[in-house]
């Protein structure tokens, strides 16, 4: 059985799905590990290091005609086009329900794993991408909001006089709020944290920040551990509450989004008027329509002085151990994706046999 690793072509990914370290323990259990050459030097790992590992170096078409293959992000139709009919796509799929791409691998009997529906449960955490992935996210998205804020971080007592800690409030409290609050921490800053769903509150405490606890008449707690969306009036009472928190902040991290739904605006344009001039947001949910409606995805803007980061890919920025955290989820799902058949050769298990890879399989249903 051959596992295919063609290099990522969209635009700013920098990631590699199979790392050399990763791919070692992979062909020790029977299976050949093939890869687009070049297809790992933007993270760092060098067409040596992976023929040193045993992958075998190959073309992008033989790279997507393996027998099972790996990404980071969605294909594209015209790779689609050259998978082999039958195979297995182990990846981000990046959709709630059909379209072209998803249509083309149903018309080639494709199985797709898609990374994203791994549930949210204790025996697949080992294989959670969105998990490892939010958590780099996370601390990087806190780099670079203090290297967009021109004032320090920490307290600052020196002989020139002294400097208050920056206030930050983390709006989102899943796993890349988390770590952005654990990173803000060891940085120095006053850190402040929301989430619609009250089991939160501890983790707040528990990482050091402190809850801003607002009553909007409902809470947000859905299915998977994930936030659900509120109601009109509940979205209403929730900004004007927040307001005020959000107007005394120098920096703003959001992280607030909700499955195969808009983001959630929670930074309206009246809050950043009010927020000091060189304050700084990061705009986490900028992919999905933004937390707050001046971000535009991908771009930097400044709005009444202040500094509105819209980055979408922060794992993408730190591609070497993203890669590797990648590439150790994707084996682990391998290891429970796989047999070795009488024959001694590797086989796919029964995929609607384990709850796991029965969730992960993408079947998708029109305007699902």
């Amino acid at each position: 059985m051959k596992l295919g690793i063609p290099k990522e072509t969209l635009p700013g990914e920098s990631r590699v799905a199979i790392t050399p370290d990763v791919a070692k323990p992979l062909i020790a259990k029977g299976l050949e590990v093939c890869i687009e050459r070049g297809a790992g030097e933007s993270a760092h790992f060098h067409d040596d290091t992976y023929a040193e590992a045993g992958v075998v170096l190959v073309d992008r078409g033989e790279a997507l005609g393996c027998d099972l293959i790996a990404k980071v992000r969605r294909p594209t139709v015209e790779d689609v086009a050259q998978m082999r009919e039958g195979g297995t796509f182990i990846g981000l799929m990046e959709t709630c329900g059909e379209d072209e791409v998803a249509v083309a691998m149903q018309a080639r009997n494709i199985t797709v794993m898609a990374l994203e529906r791994i549930p949210r449960i204790s025996r697949a955490q080992s294989m959670d991408v969105l998990s490892s992935q939010a958590n780099i996210a996370g601390y990087r998205a806190v780099i670079e909001a203090a290297a967009r804020y021109e004032r320090f971080m920490p307290m600052m007592m020196t002989a020139a006089g002294s400097a208050k800690p920056a206030r930050m409030v983390v709006l989102g409290v899943g796993v890349a709020g988390l770590q952005a609050i654990a990173t803000a921490r060891r940085l120095g800053a006053e850190v402040y944290a929301y989430d619609i769903r009250p089991e939160t509150r501890e983790q707040i405490l528990s990482v050091g920040a402190k809850p801003i606890d607002l009553d909007i008449g409902e809470e947000g707690s859905g299915e998977g551990g994930y936030a659900r969306e509120l109601s009109d009036e509940a979205k209403a009472r929730q900004q004007q509450l927040l307001a005020d928190e959000l107007a005394k902040a120098h920096i703003i991290v959001t992280t607030a989004q909700i499955p195969c739904r808009p983001a959630p605006q929670l930074v309206a344009p009246e809050v950043v008027e009010r927020m000091r001039e060189g304050s700084v947001i990061i705009d986490m949910a900028a992919g999905s329509g933004g937390n707050c409606p001046l971000s535009k995805p991908d771009e930097i803007v400044t709005a009444h002085g202040v500094i509105i980061v819209g980055h979408t890919n922060y794992p993408s920025m730190m591609a070497t151990d993203a890669s590797t955290f990648y590439a150790r989820n994707i084996a682990n799902l391998m290891d429970i994706m796989l047999e070795k058949g009488e024959d001694g050769a590797l086989a796919l298990k029964d995929l609607d046999a384990d709850e796991i890879t029965a969730a992960a399989q993408f079947k998708p249903q029109p305007n699902e």
